[in-house]
């Protein structure tokens, strides 16, 4: 399978992170965005609420013109920083509050990264690597419903 520059490096950095103990999605520096931009937070401010995928002012104007941070555009990252929350168990409350899981051990922060990997394949147009279904030939059915 081909990959591009930027898949590479992504997951790289995510897998050094995961077997570093330096992933944390408390820490705009060592969650899956900060890993992947290099330890950074400057990223934190394309979006005014952690766990958006909304652009801020600031965000708009860097997407708008086309600006690229190791290869990913601003909303690029608030997918890929909404999607490693949410697999970790993160989700938004009514009031629009990010809800943090009572625990965060491997294990989540594993489900977290699957997430990513998901995500990172969907924006670079390839099949989904942790996807086993081609492994054992098995294609997935729709969930029918029986009338009662």
């Amino acid at each position: 399978m081909t990959t591009s520059t930027r898949f590479e490096r992504a997951i790289t950095k995510l897998y050094s992170a995961f077997h570093n103990k330096t992933l944390n999605p408390d820490d705009c520096k060592e969650c899956a965005v900060g890993n992947i931009l290099d330890n950074k937070d400057h990223w934190q401010h394309l979006t005014d609420k952690h766990g958006s995928i909304t652009l801020n002012y600031v965000g708009k104007v860097h997407q708008n013109l086309g600006r690229k941070l190791n290869g990913y555009t601003p909303i690029e990252l608030l997918q890929i920083e909404s999607a490693f929350l949410k697999g970790c168990g993160y989700h938004m409350t009514t009031d629009n509050r990010l809800h943090k899981p009572k625990t965060i051990n491997d294990s989540v922060l594993f489900d977290g990264l699957c997430k990513v990997v998901e995500t990172l394949c969907i924006l670079d147009n390839i099949n989904n690597i942790m996807d086993c279904s081609l492994l054992f030939n098995f294609k997935p059915q729709q969930l029918q419903l029986q009338d009662s």
